[in-house]
This record gives structure tokens, C-alpha cells and sequence, in this order.
């Protein structure tokens, strides 16, 4: 199986390749094996096997990727626009989450991801903490695989609990690929630290990255704890990282360890400035991610905005390409991931936008103009390891009006069960 992309502006996010200002990319097999001003295909014996994909007056790039959602909330779409993260914590944890069974988990995360994928997010880290049965965690990974996306199931089993987790992500463990699970861990400021040492022992043990909840307010020190007891891991993502001493971002960056920043929700919730230029600072490159979308947007065009007007507001430090490099390469690295760029050898998680819309035309500055000002209806074309599963703005093989009404009915349920309002007069 082969794919030729031709003819758009190429943004490769690989150094060695550039950018391109008219261009192709070929895949074969799900993998990128050429990408250059000008692929020509044998006069026989390929070309009646080869899809062509034209990319006139499109932008070839990398899939976006997104490392931390909370993508069971789906259903409650707006309802924190104006809430604090102790608003967020005592409705969505405290009322919604125990009125939530399996199947509300499940269309939650199908349509989360869904809508992810519309937006141009080929890969998504599901940070899963509302596993209240086996039958949840389930739910939630079927949801995810229902999906035509590349998935990470981030399994926060226990969460802000100190019960033993070891048996149930074993369990989970054997059902999932080596690339499609990572352990949500349980913060030293959530559990005591014999925990965090065999939530991360087990990650090691099962060839788990792992992804952590961290800041450094109200005078916690969480990156010094984590290393004085030796338990700093180079797969371990940090995520928020608000307020940390430049000393524990040294360490995070000493352990190889990545960071993954969620501007919208921390501004808004009250977790402080994002910590883009700090992190850069001290050698690492952040990542972006969503976060919720009960108080946030769901795609990463807002994201880097958000990221790059607050950073740009402090110290003018970041560019648009630095943005664009936290969306993709970067954050593909943090995963683990062989995506992120259009590089030969790497998986075809591609992209097309449309640089013709009267948002983003004339088309001036590619990187600038994709960082200030798209939005997911550019998204013409989305291919995930090689499988077109967007074409001219419309996702294959997904009943959006059947999952409209699955999610509605799940939020009306949850909702009426919680005696929670979904027109935002629910006040604390």
C-alpha cells in the first residue's frame, strides 16, 4: 500500500528536511519513506497501486499530539468556563464522577476522541481517573479503540486513593498493546510515597511510561521528594508543573524526564502562569496539552495560542515554530512515539490543512500564520499510520449524528442523577 501526497506546502518539523514550499510526501506500508520537492512513481508497476492525495492549496504536516486529556468528561463540554479548580474538583470528581457508569465512560471517550481526531490530534494520551470498577476502565478503553485515532490508555488507577493497584494493571496491562498504555501515577502529594515507589516499580517492571500531576504551590516539593528517593525516571511525564523551584526543574530535566503544559486550565483554575520559558530555561522542551474540555477547548490550535501569548506576554522568548514543535515532535518524543515529524522511518500520522480559507489566507508565514490564527476547520485530510480517516473535511466511518445522541443522552443521565445543571448556574 502506497500514498503520495502532492503538491502542498510541506512543514516537515525535522531539521534535516525543512520546510518545503511545494512538495510531496510518499508513504508506503503506514510509514513515511520519502518526502521531497518532487516524488516521481514509476511509469508502471506502482502507480495503479498508489493513492494520490492532492494538497493544492494545503499545508502537509504532522499530526498533532495531544499527551494529557481527560477525555471521560466529554459530556459536560463548557460547564467549568468559569470555574476554579476547587469548583472543578467538587463537581466533576465530587458529583458527576460517582454518578458515572461504564457505557457514559465509554461514549465520553469515544466522542473525546473523535472530536480530537477532527481537530488534527493523530495521537491522544487518554489520562484516565475515573476507573470506579474493572467495568469503567474497560469501557474506557473501548471507547478509545472505537475510534480511527492513535491512542494512549494512561491508566491514574487508584487515584487520590492509597488502595494497591498492582492486580488491576496487570489486568489491564495484558489487554493493550506495548504503545498503547501508560500508568497515570499517583502524585506524593496524593499518596504516601511506598506507593508512588510501586506505582513506578510496576511501570518499570511492565514497560510503562508514566505520567504524574505535580506543582510546586502552597510550598510543595514534589520533584525534590520523588528524588530523594530515587524514583526520578527519564518515561516519566510531568504534567502542570506550576510553581516548581528552578532547582526541581533541573532535576526533571537531569532525569530526561518531559513536562507537559495545559495553559488554558491553568490560567483559568488558578494554577498560575504556564511554565513554557521556564522549562525551556533549563534545557527541556515542554509540551501541550487540553486538559479538559469542560473548562477548555479540545484542540491544540487554541492550546498554542493561549501557550504562546502568555509566555510572549512575560519575556518574548518563544517563537511560532517552538509552539508547533511542542504540538508534535516534541510531544511524540514524551510518548515515546515514532511520529511527530514527516521523516522517513517514522509512522504516517499526517495532516493536510487548508491555507485557501479566508481565516489563514493569504498564506504568508506557514508556522506563524498555523500558530496565530488556524482553527480545526482548516483540517481537510487526516491520515493515521498510513489510513486516510479524514477527506475534505469529513471523518470515514463515523456516525457523528448516532454519537450525538449517545453523548446527550449520557450527560442528561448523569446530569439529572448528580443534580447538577448544565447551563452554567451551578455555583459552589
Amino acid at each position: 500500500m502506497k500514498t503520495l501526497i502532492t503538491g502542498g506546502g510541506v512543514i516537515s518539523m525535522d531539521a534535516a528536511i525543512g520546510d518545503i514550499e511545494r512538495g510531496d510526501v510518499l508513504i508506503e506500508d503506514g510509514v513515511i519513506v520519502d518526502v521531497a520537492a518532487r516524488i516521481d512513481l514509476p511509469d508502471t508497476g506502482t502507480t495503479g497501486t498508489t493513492e494520490v492525495i492532492d494538497a493544492s492549496d494545503r499545508v502537509v504536516m504532522p499530526g498533532f499530539v495531544d499527551n494529557h486529556r481527560h477525555t471521560w468528561q466529554t459530556a459536560f463540554r463548557g460547564v467549568g468556563a468559569d470555574w476554579t479548580f476547587a469548583d472543578y474538583a467538587a463537581v466533576i470528581h465530587g458529583m458527576l464522577k460517582p454518578q458515572y457508569r461504564p457505557e457514559d465512560v465509554y461514549i465520553g471517550n469515544l466522542f473525546g476522541r473523535v472530536e480530537a481526531l477532527n481537530s488534527g490530534v493523530t495521537t491522544m494520551l487518554d489520562w484516565f481517573h475515573a476507573a470506579q470498577t474493572p467495568e469503567h476502565a474497560d469501557a474506557a478503553i473501548a471507547g478509545l479503540r472505537a475510534a480511527p485515532g492513535r491512542s494512549i490508555f494512561c491508566y491514574g488507577a487508584g487515584y487520590r486513593t492509597d488502595q494497591p493497584v498492582d492486580t488491576e494493571v496487570r489486568r489491564v496491562r495484558a489487554l493493550l498493546p506495548d504503545d498503547a498504555m501508560a500508568l497515570g501515577l499517583r502524585g506524593p502529594d496524593e499518596t504516601t510515597m511506598a506507593n508512588v515507589r510501586a506505582d513506578l516499580e510496576l511501570a518499570d517492571e511492565l514497560g510503562l511510561r508514566a505520567s504524574v500531576h505535580v506543582d510546586g504551590l502552597d510550598g510543595h516539593r514534589p520533584i525534590t521528594a520523588l528524588h530523594e528517593h530515587g524514583l526520578l525516571r527519564a518515561t516519566t511525564t510531568y504534567v502542570h508543573a506550576n510553581g516548581l523551584t528552578d532547582e526541581e526543574i533541573r532535576l526533571i530535566a537531569d532525569s530526561g524526564g518531559s513536562v507537559s503544559i495545559s495553559p488554558d486550565v491553568e490560567l483559568k483554575m488558578g494554577f498560575g502562569q504556564p511554565e513554557t520559558g521556564r522549562m525551556l530555561a533549563a534545557g527541556l522542551r515542554p509540551t501541550l496539552s487540553a486538559d479538559d474540555v469542560p473548562a477548555a477547548a479540545g484542540d491544540l490550535f487554541a492550546t498554542m495560542r493561549t501557550a504562546y501569548a502568555a509566555q510572549r506576554g512575560l519575556d518574548g522568548g518563544l517563537t511560532s515554530r517552538d509552539l508547533l514543535a511542542f504540538t508534535t515532535v516534541n510531544a511524540a518524543d514524551a510518548c515515546g512515539l515514532p511520529t511527530g515529524s514527516l521523516s522517513p522511518g517514522k509512522a504516517a500520522d499526517v495532516i493536510l490543512l487548508r491555507t485557501d480559507d479566508p481565516a489563514v489566507f493569504p498564506f504568508n508565514n506557514p508556522v506563524g500564520t498555523i500558530v496565530t490564527a488556524a482553527h480545526p476547520g482548516l483540517v481537510d485530510t487526516v491520515l493515521v499510520a498510513g489510513r486516510v480517516v479524514k477527506r475534505a473535511g469529513q471523518l470515514l466511518g463515523v456516525d457523528l449524528p448516532a454519537l450525538r445522541t449517545r453523548l446527550l443522552e449520557s450527560r442528561d443521565h448523569v446530569a439529572v442523577a448528580a443534580g447538577f445543571p448544565v447551563d452554567g448556574t451551578w455555583h459552589r
